[in-house]
Formats: C-alpha cells, sequence, structure tokens
C-alpha cells in the first residue's frame, strides 16, 4: 500500500513498459519518426497512448473529437481503438506535420475513420456546434495551444454526450504549475484551467499524473 503516487524513475519506467506496453509495430515507427523532429516533445508518451485506447475502448466510443494532432500519434491511438464504423473529427493548423499522420492512417487502414479539419480548432469546434453536433461525441482530447485550452474545453464540453470523458495533456506541466516563480502565459493558463476544473460541477474529474498530466473529466447528466 502507498499513501501517494510513486516518483517515476526511468529505471521504473522502464521496467512499467516492459511488462505493460502493447505498442503496435505501425506506432512504433510513427512515434521514432516523430522522435527525430525537433518539436518532438510535443508527442505523447507510449503508456498515455495505451492508457487512452483503454478508455476509448471502455467508452465503446464511436465519436471522438482531437484539438491538436500534430503527427498522428494520438488520433492513430484512438482509430485502432475504435470499431470499424468510429469517426475521429481531428482538428490542426499544420499541413506539414498532419501530412505525416495522413500517411500513417492510411497505411494502418484507419484514414477513412479520421476528418481532419485543417484551420483554427476554436472555429472548428464553433462550426461543429452550429452544425447541430451537441451533445453527441463520446471522448475528446485535447493537446493543442495552451492560451485557448479553456476555450477548447468549454466547447469540448458542448459537443460532448452526457457520460462522455474529455481528456486534457499536459496539466502538470513538467511541474511548472506548481512553481508560483513560473509566470509565463502558457503556465498561467494550465494553472487557471486547473482551478477552474477543480470546482466545475459540471464534470467528474481527476488529474492523473501520467506523462505530462492528463485531466480526465467525464460530462455528467
Amino acid at each position: 500500500m502507498s499513501s501517494k503516487t510513486l516518483v517515476m524513475s526511468e529505471e521504473l519506467r522502464a521496467y512499467l513498459l516492459s511488462v505493460s506496453a502493447r505498442e503496435p509495430d505501425i506506432l512504433r515507427r510513427l512515434r521514432e519518426e516523430t522522435a527525430n523532429l525537433p518539436q518532438s516533445g510535443m508527442q505523447i508518451s507510449v503508456e498515455q497512448g495505451q492508457f487512452m485506447s483503454l478508455l476509448v475502448s471502455l467508452l465503446g466510443a464511436k465519436t471522438t473529437l482531437e484539438v491538436g494532432v500534430f503527427t498522428g500519434y494520438s488520433s492513430l491511438v484512438t482509430a485502432l481503438a475504435m470499431p470499424p464504423d468510429g469517426r475521429i473529427i481531428a482538428c490542426d493548423v499544420s499541413e506539414e506535420w498532419t501530412g505525416i499522420a495522413r500517411r500513417y492512417w492510411q497505411e494502418a487502414g484507419v484514414a477513412d475513420k479520421i476528418d481532419l479539419r485543417l484551420g483554427p480548432a476554436a472555429e472548428t469546434l464553433q462550426a461543429l456546434a452550429a452544425e447541430g453536433y451537441q451533445n453527441s461525441f463520446d471522448f475528446a482530447f485535447i493537446d493543442a495551444d495552451k492560451g485557448n485550452y479553456d476555450r477548447y474545453y468549454e466547447s469540448a464540453l458542448t459537443l460532448l454526450r452526457p457520460g462522455g470523458l474529455i481528456a486534457i495533456d499536459n496539466t502538470l506541466w513538467s511541474g511548472r504549475v506548481a512553481d508560483p516563480t513560473v509566470q509565463d502565459a502558457d503556465t498561467l493558463a494550465l494553472r487557471a484551467l486547473n482551478e477552474k476544473l477543480h470546482g466545475d460541477e459540471r464534470v467528474t474529474l481527476s488529474l492523473l499524473p501520467i506523462g505530462d498530466g492528463l485531466t480526465l473529466a467525464m460530462k455528467r447528466a
């Protein structure tokens, strides 16, 4: 028994992966290609991807939303966990990075599940609400520009069905959210969102120390 979460050393993480990770080859190859990019730190971890796959399966999700695609690891994880008739609406602004994603989606045979919408995510989410998608998504993953996280969260909550789940990445922000001397705009935005979520009675909440911090918010009826 333990009254607090273990600090994850590199040795312990290596052990965790050795007895838990079941990363398909196509995901491994995408992760390794992404690791060569200067922006590779934007990639979610193997264990977080596997956890998200489990969440999607448990939800029986058929309609999901992704805000921030990067090279497509999280969307590929999600698509592989969904049934053949599943659909992801994926929002991003980068043709270059999502071009990598498209290659792997195609190779994995899931490209027809993923509706990539290039453009500012806030506008895409607003358009979805206007198109009548309120209360229809089973799962949403937010991993994009931190200054707009609150806006993305509110839009996702509108689009999510009761009982649906929002997963928000980077909410521990390498520990910077707990350091009062750090006052940059992204850290302030994440702190404000974390505090807001703590008191938000519209959701059932849990912030998990996986990856860079993953907040789970289930929409209440």
